[in-house]
C-alpha cells in the first residue's frame, strides 16, 4: 500500500477516536452537570432572582429497594420503601432543585430541612410531620415569601432534579453555595 494512503488511514482513525472520546466526555458532563436560573425570591438572601447556578444532576441518584430486590430475587435484604444512594445521600441544609409537586413543568429551589424517616417538628404552624423513606422536607430561606413544604408537604426523592453546587452569575458572587 502507498505510504500516503497509510498515513491518511491513521489520520482518519485518530480523528474518529478523538471525536468518540469528545462525544463521551460531552455525554457524561451533560448528564451530570447542568445550570439553573433562580426565578423567585424564596431563597433570599442566599440566592437572588436571576442568579445563575451550576447544579449536580447525579448527586442524589438513587435506587429503590423494591427494584433491587426484584432484580436479585435470591436475597431479601432491603426494607420495603428504602432508597439506596450510591453517590451521596441527601443532607440537611443542602440546596436542591426539584419538580414542583403540583406542576412537574415548574422547578423550585429550596433547602433540605427534614430527611427521610424523620418525624419533623417545625416551630411554625405545625408539628410532628412524618417524612417517609422516599421523601424530604424543604423550606425556602425567605420564609415570609416561600411556597414550600409547609404548604404542599414533603416532596418525593424522585422529584429532586439536582443539588446546587455554585453560583456563576453575578460574577461578583461567583463561588460555592454554602
Amino acid at each position: 500500500m502507498n505510504e500516503s494512503l497509510l498515513r491518511f488511514r491513521d489520520f482518519i482513525g485518530d480523528l474518529l477516536e478523538t471525536v468518540a472520546i469528545a462525544l463521551l466526555i460531552f455525554v457524561v458532563l451533560h448528564s451530570s452537570i447542568g445550570n439553573y436560573r433562580v426565578e423567585k425570591s424564596s431563597m433570599e438572601n442566599t440566592l437572588l432572582p436571576r442568579d445563575r447556578l451550576v447544579v449536580d444532576r447525579l448527586a442524589y441518584f438513587h435506587l429503590d429497594a423494591g427494584q433491587i430486590d426484584n432484580s436479585i430475587p435470591v436475597f431479601d435484604v432491603w426494607d420495603e420503601g428504602r432508597l439506596f444512594f450510591p453517590i451521596r445521600t441527601p443532607k440537611r441544609e443542602d440546596i436542591v432543585v426539584f419538580n414542583f409537586p403540583n406542576d412537574p413543568n415548574r422547578d423550585f429551589v429550596k433547602r433540605i430541612i427534614g430527611l427521610p424517616t424523620e418525624i419533623f417538628n417545625y416551630n411554625g404552624s405545625f408539628k410532628n410531620i412524618r417524612i417517609y423513606p422516599d421523601e424530604i422536607f424543604v423550606l425556602g430561606d425567605n420564609q415570609l415569601d416561600s411556597f414550600d413544604s409547609r404548604k404542599y408537604g414533603p416532596i418525593k426523592m424522585d422529584q429532586v432534579l439536582a443539588k446546587i453546587i455554585f453560583r456563576v452569575w453575578p460574577l461578583h458572587k461567583f463561588g460555592l453555595i454554602k
